[in-house]
């Protein structure tokens, strides 16, 4: 096992991504499965989408009363996971939530489409209903409501961005029988260490 200092992963996963998007159709790049621990003390995950990352994590959006908002508000410890089956590679990543700026959420739900913003006001996520027509007759409301206006951010949704301790690259190659494993520990002085094995 090899260890080294000098090394971002932030820049690993640009290339690691842009390559998969280019060169993998069949795999969904940005579909990251999130694991938050529930209010019941039990891990529960769930598949969200990367909209952006930056120098800083991983930024995702969603209704901040969800069961993985209420979860992130009691307990920040989250994990994400990358499985790009056909590029045959995983990306493990654990870490902090943190909810990102008020404008930086307005931003991005004002490039959203009509229909997806209004969504955002008629879905209650993770709340059981009793009928459909409830949800039908919500967008009804709000698309009346909101006729020949912009369609105003709800302030229950927005966005987080999963602030990275460890990173870990895998990548599988079957015609050898061994996959490698580049992991990165963030340090105490914010530096990156880099470990590479093989299994």
């Amino acid at each position: 096992m090899s260890i080294s200092n000098d090394h971002n992963p932030i820049e690993h996963f640009q290339r690691w991504f842009h390559k998969i998007d280019l060169e993998y159709p069949e795999d969904e790049t940005n579909a990251m499965l999130l694991s938050t621990i529930g209010m019941d003390g039990f891990p529960k995950s769930r598949i969200v989408l990367l909209k952006r990352f930056t120098w800083e994590g991983f930024v995702f959006f969603t209704n901040y009363n969800s069961e993985k908002g209420k979860a992130i508000a009691a307990n920040n410890n989250v994990s994400l996971s990358f499985n790009w089956t056909a590029a045959k590679r995983e990306i493990h990543i654990a870490g902090k939530a943190e909810k990102i700026t008020e404008n930086l959420s307005e931003g991005y739900f004002e490039s959203r489409p009509e229909g997806s913003k209004l969504s955002a006001w008629v879905s209650d996520q993770s709340e059981v209903i009793s009928s459909r027509k409830i949800l039908d007759d919500r967008l009804k409301h709000f698309t009346e409501k909101f006729k020949n206006k912009n369609v105003p951010k709800p302030e229950y949704w927005g966005g987080y961005i999963i602030k990275p301790n460890l990173i870990e690259f895998i990548k599988h190659d079957p015609l050898v029988g061994f996959s490698q494993i580049t992991k990165y520990i963030l340090q105490p002085d914010y530096k990156w260490s880099k470990q590479i094995r093989f299994k």
